[in-house]
């Protein structure tokens, strides 16, 4: 952990926002660019390549808090994150001015993704409930909850592809189409893939920081580990998330946004199954108190009031669902200080 006292630990997390912030942009525009090179489709780019790197600093803070023995800190990190990350879709609306996010970027695989990782957040519940069986210190549930992110991303490209029912297009609607922009001259598809490789490495490194800087924080100033992982680290750790959701909603990359947020949150559930082999005290699950539960919960009707908003799609402006996801978050987050 680092030592010197809350403040240098606030310093350490200030400074890590800061280089999350400054590679996020380039970082969703080379992905943009890969999406249409390689043919992949902006939202499956961004569950992948956006939503795999941009997790990376919430995957390590919290295998870190798992090790170190505290599992709440490692699963509010996880979940906190979802909630605030979710919460972005709606900050990205008021942004986009031209439509509803949700309207613009409608397509199957956006629709499906909150809806299966609300399957996912209600695995987690069901799994801290239930009784506690493990296999070397690992429960079931942390691989079935990578066997259900395999399988919907397998059936996010199989609607996308062969789609069973379509949506109306508006004059608003933005398909996901190649921009022939992404063909730059000279520039390998070997060379793009270096570059992201070294961005992906930074991210990472500074999730180790992050996650040293969050366990510090909470033993310097007496907070649950729970209350810093979801108010703290969660919000840090997310950093990367939000700059490249607006990044996206400013080049109009909009199902790259939409994807980025949906396919990082999923990977964050995927924490836990991480956090499980690391947590060497028995099932993480087992340690699953009213304030995980509060944050699961609020991360469960905040991607399902993304679902209903995809559904109803509103032409212009935030959105009913926006609106109630910021209330969402907030009383949310409000309960959660006042149970720390």
């Amino acid at each position: 952990m680092i030592s010197g006292g809350a403040w240098v630990s606030l310093l350490v997390l200030a400074g890590s926002a800061a280089v999350l912030v400054v590679v996020g942009g380039p970082f969703t525009r080379l992905v943009d660019r890969l999406a249409d090179r390689t043919g992949m489709g902006e939202t499956l780019a961004g569950f992948i390549l956006i939503g795999a790197v941009t997790a990376l600093p919430g995957l390590v803070t919290s295998v870190l808090g798992a090790a170190r023995g505290d599992p709440e800190f490692a699963m509010n990190n996880a979940l906190g994150g979802i909630a605030l990350q979710t919460t972005f879709i709606a900050l990205a609306d008021l942004f986009y001015r031209r439509a509803n996010l949700e309207h613009a970027a409608a397509s199957l695989p956006n629709l499906l993704a909150p809806v299966g990782l609300s399957i996912m957040l209600a695995t987690v519940l069901a799994a801290g409930a239930g009784p506690q069986p493990s296999l070397f210190g690992v429960h079931p549930a942390s691989v079935l909850l990578v066997l259900m992110y395999w399988a919907w991303l397998r059936l996010s490209q199989q609607v996308r592809r062969h789609p069973m029912w379509r949506l109306e297009r508006t004059a608003q609607t933005r398909p996901d189409v190649p921009d022939p922009a992404s063909h730059r001259p000279g520039e390998s598809l070997a060379r793009m893939w270096v570059s992201f490789a070294a961005m992906a490495a930074v991210v990472s490194g500074t999730g180790y920081v992050i996650g040293e800087a969050g366990l510090s924080l909470a033993a310097e100033t007496g907070l649950s580990g729970g209350v810093v992982g979801a108010l703290v680290t969660g919000v840090v750790t997310s950093t990367p998330e939000l700059v490249t959701v607006l990044y996206a909603v400013r080049i109009r990359a909009l199902h790259l946004a939409i994807g980025d947020i949906i396919g990082g949150n999923g990977f964050d559930v995927l924490f836990l199954s991480a956090s499980d082999i690391a947590y060497r005290h028995g099932s993480i699950y087992a340690a699953i108190n009213r304030e995980v539960i509060l944050v699961t919960a609020i991360g469960i009707i905040l991607n399902l009031l993304v679902a209903a908003g995809l559904i109803r799609r509103d032409e212009r402006g935030i959105g009913f669902e926006g609106i109630a996801m910021f209330a969402v978050y907030i009383c949310g987050m409000a309960a959660l200080m006042f149970m720390g």
